[in-house]
């Protein structure tokens, strides 16, 4: 397999198709780089590099105790980014993994990035905090770290149900749902618990105001999981160069139910860079 080694010495799994102008694609959560393949082959087949990588804790890269927090996350993003010696490269972030490609340009600038894609993702705050009262509340995150803890097959198994939004239209594969649980068990249980206090309380707004690239926001209009009016909307509006595609009733799991629409308006935005 083709790893990395993070600065703390942690393996990081990556996946890295076609050659070109490199795509970086940051999966979310509880997922890995596999929820990206139908994306990576298409950019892949059409001239692009595309590049995915698992998430410290999740699919095929290493399983810390620690370290489960957007700083190191965006250093590990920078240190896969540095040892393949990415030059004018394109950051895609899905859900959390809008953060760590946030995080990574708040921290590290803009010199090896040509443009951001910010795809349902959970920028500029998730949850709700005395200083973004609109944010999810707390208890609905707190809900989530007890149902992994009492049942994490089952609560994920449901949790398909509005991340696909199969209960407002959308229809997915038994495949489809059967991929979804298998990835999202390989990751490590400390790793996804860590995560959700990760996205719940991380506010992205000083990493938004360093975003000086040109940046596609892409979110579903019926997205229960990361609502749109309190995320996305308010992402591109914080973003000067942010050009903003809202799929009419599409749910959080855009990239399955929406997959031919994403791969064409992913390709037309690293295209014009």
């Amino acid at each position: 397999m083709a790893t990395i080694k993070a600065k703390d010495g942690t393996q990081i799994y990556y996946k890295d198709w076609g050659a070109g102008k490199p795509v970086l694609f940051s999966h979310g959560w509880p997922l890995d780089a596999d929820m990206w393949d139908s994306q990576l082959n298409y950019l892949a087949e059409r001239g692009f590099r595309a590049i995915a990588f698992d998430r410290r804790g999740f699919g095929r890269s290493d399983q810390p105790w620690n370290g489960y927090d957007y700083d190191t996350f965006a250093s590990d993003i920078n240190d896969l980014i540095t040892t393949l010696d990415l030059r004018d490269v394109t950051l895609v972030g899905f859900s959390m993994g809008g953060g760590d490609v946030s995080r990574y340009i708040g921290t590290y600038g803009t010199e090896r990035v040509a443009g951001l894609a910010l795809l349902g993702a959970v920028t500029p705050i998730f949850g709700k905090s005395d200083s973004y009262p609109q944010g999810v509340d707390q208890s609905v995150f707190a809900g989530i770290r007890d149902g992994l803890l009492k049942d994490r097959a089952q609560f994920i198994s449901d949790f398909a149900t509005p991340f696909y939004g199969l209960n407002a239209g959308q229809n997915v594969s038994e495949g489809g749902l059967t991929q979804t649980l298998n990835i999202a068990l390989l990751a490590s249980l400390k790793g996804t618990l860590d995560c959700v206090t990760a996205f719940a309380e991380t506010d992205f707004r000083p990493d938004m105001a360093k975003v000086d690239v040109p940046t596609l926001v892409i979110h579903g209009s019926n997205d229960q999981i990361v609502p749109f009016d309190t995320t996305g909307k308010v992402a591109a509006e914080l973003i000067s160069k942010a050009e903003l595609k809202v799929y009419d009733n599409a749910p959080h799991g855009f990239a399955l139910t929406h997959q031919d629409q994403l791969n064409e308006d992913l390709l037309t935005f690293v295209k014009s860079l």
